[in-house]
């Protein structure tokens, strides 16, 4: 309601400021059309109309709008431009949306632009770096759908709006979050390693000198949240650790970022906002790392990590906000984190610290099976009082989808017990009825645990017995990893947005975008089916590594590509092209029985074993590889493992 409009005189472009936001003061937002007979609105209501809607605008149906603009109105930008159009006949009209630094900035760049060529020029620009960036890997499968989705949507979605805006409809934000673009760039390491290098040191430049990181921070000043949440600092190491391995950067870990400055929190206080002090200290890539594991090697009575306000999901803020609650989630990460970064330590020729994560790894791994089974899945978590979460013994949130995925996804868990665990995921969390993968299992309705926030959801909606989407790619990575290719498919098939669009009434049902991953889709019996806020969502990203990383079986080794693919049987065979620098390989891929059974044929030349060497000549090359996993399984339960 602060945003003021007005129209610059000279070149009949709407001006539009918000003075009141002491970030961005001198900032102008301009709105500009070219044509005749051109007239304007900054007042949204007058655009609507009283009593209208955004379906049938009053202004529509008036001849010319009123070329209003100021303050103190529910502001908008808006603008009519009229022209004839004779029969066959066809008219382009330009529309400009631009943003500078000050005043005399924004005119010089509508000076810039000013002519069709110009314009259509920049858009040329625009378009060529889309396809630049969508086009290192493209995939031809026999389902068309998931050709759509790999192929541009999923990683439009990820840098437009994940990377870039960081803000979509549902939630107009702009803010980084640590965990967040740490995990969205893991899908970029084929297409965009630049950017995941850039992210990884950006987000290493908001870390504590203590250890700990900001939750969020809104550039350009950094000012954000410093909070207990006890996940967020792992992933620094976790990203760090995948990139090296994919791109043999270790140079990454000799960079040099600044550690922030600011007080600690007061016992009894969960967050402070605040703009802390960067640049009198810094350290190596490397030294942040090992400072974010040694800060949350902080253990429970169950040997189990300190759950904080919030690991993964922030919603259950008041699960370990005394300073004893235990996270088995966390337990599955952090053992996962230890394992990949003990070899970047060994790397780095720090075996004593490689050793400390072995160690921890070891002893982590020993307390999960001692003390986090619960009989046919892993518990969620333990309160501060001791209480579990996550177990057959509540009424509410009996089992939680996290910690049965990450048993597979971080190899810490006992097989037969991730196996049985991921039995009952499925047969209590997923709901083929509605197509989705419920985060947890009943929902939080007040009648018993209180774990946060996360009860102020509407039982089935988001997090609280939602599908919480991110959460079910966990999901279908972790029944790729056991090699159970028909529950991969089926579930794929169930959960991918455009099975949500299949027909004029399944639109009605699920009522958003079907081309873009949707954050969460609802379970809740008013409004079963419903998807919820989309865009804006980690979930594409990792639908991509899932799709590439996990179906595919595509793994980026440096100078080899690597295949473990799991994909329907019934499929003869997948292609995928990859550009690697100048040079475009096309591989097609064939599943065999056994992994033993591998071998790879490129050129006249073969091997054993399912990955090829890349090669920057320059060049086109064709390959095939025959690919296999280790330990399928033809459907997970308890009973079957072969």
């Amino acid at each position: 309601m602060h945003i003021i409009t007005e129209q610059d005189p000279e070149s009949g472009a709407m001006l539009i400021r918000n003075r009141y936001n002491t970030t961005f003061t001198d900032r102008v937002t301009y709105f500009k059309a070219e044509g005749s007979g051109l007239s304007y609105t900054g007042d949204r209501s007058e655009f609507i109309g009283r009593n209208g809607n955004l379906a049938s605008p009053q202004a529509m149906l008036r001849s010319r709008l009123s070329d209003r603009g100021g303050a103190g109105m529910d502001p908008c930008a808006a603008m009519q431009v009229k022209f004839d159009l004779l029969d066959g006949e066809e008219k382009e009209v330009i529309f400009q949306l631009g943003n500078e630094e000050n005043l005399a900035a924004v005119q010089a760049l509508i000076r810039q632009f000013s002519t069709k060529e110009a314009v259509l020029q920049s858009l040329a620009a625009v378009k060529e770096y889309w396809r630049d960036a969508l086009k290192a890997v493209q995939v031809e499968t026999p389902d068309h759908s998931l050709n759509l989705l790999a192929n541009g949507w999923l990683m439009y979605q990820t840098i437009a709006s994940r990377i870039f805006a960081r803000s979509a409809f549902y939630q107009s934000g702009g803010a980084f979050g640590f965990r967040d673009q740490l995990q969205d760039v893991l899908a970029l390491l084929h297409n965009r390693p630049g950017l995941v290098r850039d992210q990884i040191l950006l987000s290493s430049s908001r870390q504590f000198a203590e250890g700990d990181v900001q939750h969020w921070w809104h550039p350009p000043e950094g000012r954000g949240v410093r909070t207990l949440c006890s996940d967020d600092l792992l992933w620094l190491p976790y990203v760090t650790s995948r990139y090296v391995a994919a791109t043999g950067d270790t140079d990454i870990l000799q960079s040099v970022t600044g550690w922030l400055e600011s007080r600690q929190l007061q016992p009894g206080e969960d967050s402070l906002f605040d703009l802390p002090v960067s640049g009198n200290l810094s350290g190596t890539l490397y030294e942040h790392c090992v400072r974010a594991i040694r800060h949350s090697l902080r253990y429970g009575k169950h040997g189990l990590p300190l759950m904080g306000s919030g690991d993964w999901n922030d919603g259950m803020d008041k699960v370990g906000d005394k300073g004893q609650g235990e996270s088995v989630w966390l337990a599955f990460f952090l053992y996962d984190v230890l394992k990949r970064f003990a070899k970047v330590a060994a790397d780095h020729d720090d075996a004593p610290f490689a050793a400390i994560c072995n160690q921890e790894a070891a002893t982590l791994q020993a307390n999960i099976e001692t003390g986090a089974w619960d009989g046919d899945w892993y518990l969620r978590a333990f309160f501060d009082d001791g209480t579990p979460l996550g177990s057959k013994e509540n009424t509410e949130c009996r089992i939680d989808a996290i910690a049965q995925s990450w048993s597979v996804l971080s190899g810490a868990a006992d097989k037969n017990r991730s196996i049985k665990a991921m039995a009952s995921l499925n047969k209590y969390l997923v709901r083929r009825d509605l197509r989705l993968i419920q985060l947890l299992d009943p929902p939080f309705n007040g009648d018993g645990l209180h774990p946060g926030y996360i009860e102020g959801y509407v039982p089935g909606v988001r997090e609280n017995g939602g599908q919480y989407s991110h959460a079910a790619i966990w999901a279908l990575i972790a029944f790729a990893a056991l090699g159970d290719r028909e529950k991969v498919w089926e579930l794929f098939s169930m959960v991918q947005p455009l099975s949500h669009a299949a027909d004029a009434a399944a639109v009605q049902v699920y009522k958003v975008e079907p081309y873009v991953m949707a954050a969460d889709v609802y379970a809740n019996e008013s409004h079963k089916g419903r998807g919820g806020w989309t865009w804006y969502t980690g979930s594409s990203g990792w639908m991509y590594q899932f799709i590439t990383g996990s179906m595919l079986g595509m793994e980026l080794r440096v100078d080899r590509l690597a295949f473990k693919p799991c994909f329907p049987l019934d499929w003869p065979s997948v292609t995928i092209i990859y550009r690697h620098g100048g040079s475009k390989y096309r591989i097609t891929v064939f599943q065999v029985g056994d992994a033993s059974a591998s071998r790879w044929e490129m050129e006249g030349g073969s091997g054993e074993g399912a990955a090829i060497l890349l090669t920057d000549d320059g060049s086109e090359h064709q390959a095939k590889v025959y690919a296999g996993r280790v330990g399928i399984v033809s459907s997970v339960s308890p009973a079957f493992v072969r």
